[in-house]
């Protein structure tokens, strides 16, 4: 993946697949490796460079770096669109969620939300509850923009955008109710939140392919 300015970011698609891959599959084998071992200050130090539910760690400025880049690819449409107003606003809207997303997957500002909303079960994780509401009503009022699109893009931005939220917000409910029963520190939670990082991953890594796609097809079909 290159930038040379937000209009010329090149995306290798073999390469996003090959560096998420080898993060999850790291991730994953960290976590079953520190299971297995215990605590050493070996694995200790593993753990919390390489898994993918650890802070301020590889996977999570590589998750935050898809999730910029996906905001500056945006920012390049919104000033390459040459339709109405209404429809470049949209594009200038989700620039601005995903610089918000790449931010929070850096420093989990969602996280505070919990603290004002109690709740248990599979809404352990308070935040949920408002984050769900944002996404619904974020997807109806997207309804008329996608439609707009060309097929194969709102197709691939549907896909991609399903596998996100399939990852960070249903899979929290999972991780929530399990963790309310048993807690953070054993095997299971963080294979639960593998899972759910390893979605996120795959989601945000579909949409810069489809992204720069249209970026580089779909404008110049007038869009």
């Amino acid at each position: 993946m290159a930038v040379r300015g937000a209009g010329s970011i090149t995306i290798s698609s073999r390469w996003l697949i090959v560096c998420g891959a080898a993060i999850s599959l790291a991730g994953l084998a960290a976590e079953i490796g520190y299971a297995v071992v215990g605590e050493t200050p070996l694995s200790l130090r593993v753990v919390r460079f390489l898994s993918l539910s650890a802070e301020g760690n590889l996977p999570t400025w590589y998750a935050s770096s898809l999730l910029l880049v996906a905001a500056l690819l945006l920012v390049a449409i919104a000033r390459s669109a040459r339709r109405d107003a209404t429809e470049t606003a949209h594009w200038w809207v989700l620039a601005l969620g995903f610089f918000y997303i790449s931010l929070d997957e850096a420093v989990e500002i969602h996280e505070g939300w919990s603290d004002y909303i109690s709740s248990s079960g599979i809404a352990y994780f308070g935040w949920v509850i408002p984050a769900a509401v944002i996404v619904v009503l974020v997807a109806l009022a997207y309804v008329p923009f996608l439609r707009r699109l060309p097929r194969w893009a709102r197709l691939g931005f549907l896909v991609s955008g399903a596998i996100y939220v399939g990852g960070a917000l249903l899979m929290e409910l999972p991780l929530g109710a399990w963790t309310e029963l048993h807690g953070t520190d054993n095997l299971t939670y963080a294979l639960l939140d593998w899972v759910e990082e390893t979605l996120e991953l795959v989601g945000v890594s579909l949409f810069l392919i489809y992204l720069e796609r249209y970026r580089d097809q779909g404008l110049s079909d007038g869009a």
